[in-house]
């Protein structure tokens, strides 16, 4: 079995990840815990509500309850991106060329790297950001479908409607598909092939027996991850209509354990599946083999993050038990 380094924190982490090399786990008191050397804390936030790894540059961007978005780096040094006293801000967004985008209430801000922002409202709540793989355009879940605009043209934006409260929001690897969470428990489909509005290509993705709060794209797009089940539920997206018609598959299935955080490896079809009561598995999707990588541990696993060369994972949990997995030991 794989060797873990566990890591005991005070109270519900809500995000662990590398930066670099650094393994970093965020707590929802503001805390930024670096394993470097030993563990040292950056006080970031009084009260953290969301907190992003930006691929591009390794860093973390975080928005808190005291109204800050921040740039967090590897080293622990921060960057105020945004001040908005009195607004808790629960949704960030890295994007391309050192933009990020925070929202609260109706209305989503984008942030260029040259520090000029961009304002975009909607008429409901925004609840997800996401910025598409190409292009500097955003996607805006809300109740009632998503919102596409382009940041840098005046263009009009493009709504893709469907019923109900929409949570959260990603664009595919490919930029051909959207895909929002839902407050029922189901995600929800759009493909981008030209047809909007009421001719949009729809995409329903039901029969989970609890929300889903956690996705992954397999790294070439080919797969989309999702929790809320007692297995990991895996859509395939590699065929023009994604999956559209298709049953999923589902992985690492424990009867009536449910599956809490999946993480697809950086380079290879093997997902990390994490469970309410704390395991984790790896499994290949090409045959389904399974591997422990951690046996149960005291609370939910609440994120996982994979560092660059895809042998360490660091894992993080609802109690604070959290910790390193060194795949190749």
């Amino acid at each position: 079995m794989p060797s873990v380094a566990p890591l005991d924190l005070e109270g519900h982490v809500v995000t662990a990840a590398f930066l670099g090399d650094t393994p970093v786990f965020a707590t929802a008191a503001g805390r930024i815990h670096r394993l470097d050397g030993a563990d040292k804390v950056t006080e970031a936030h009084q009260g953290l509500l969301s907190c992003v790894k930006d691929a591009s540059n390794q860093t973390l961007v975080t928005g808190g309850e005291d109204g800050k978005v921040l740039r967090i780096a590897a080293d622990g040094s921060v960057t105020e991106l945004a001040d908005v006293p009195r607004k808790w801000i629960s949704v960030v967004a890295p994007g391309p060329q050192g933009a990020i985008a925070y929202a609260y209430g109706k209305t989503a801000f984008v942030r260029l790297a040259d520090g000029s922002v961009k304002e975009f409202t909607e008429e409901r709540t925004i609840e997800g950001i996401d910025f598409a793989p190409k292009g500097m355009r955003i996607a805006l879940a809300r109740y009632n479908g998503v919102t596409l605009h382009w940041v840098g043209t005046a263009g009009a934006p493009i709504d893709l409607d469907w019923k109900g409260a929409h949570t959260g929001v990603t664009f595919s690897p490919d930029g051909r598909f959207v895909v929002t969470t839902m407050q029922e428990n189901a995600l929800h489909g759009w493909k981008l092939d030209g047809k909007n509005g009421p001719d949009a290509r729809h995409m329903r993705m039901t029969g989970y027996p609890a929300k889903v709060k956690s996705y992954s794209w397999s790294p070439k797009g080919k797969w989309l991850a999702s929790s809320g089940a007692p297995a990991a539920i895996v859509w395939p997206f590699a065929s023009k209509d994604g999956p559209m018609g298709k049953a999923p598959l589902e992985l690492g299935t424990r009867s009536n354990i449910m599956v809490t955080q999946v993480s697809f490896h950086p380079a290879e079809d093997v997902l990390a599946i994490g469970f309410i009561d704390g395991m984790i598995l790896a499994v290949r999707i090409a045959d389904g083999k399974e591997a422990l990588l951690r046996r149960p541990g005291k609370g939910a696993i609440t994120s996982m993050g994979w560092n660059r060369d895809g042998k360490l994972l660091a894992y993080a949990s609802e109690a604070g038990d959290c910790g390193v997995i060194d795949i190749a030991a």
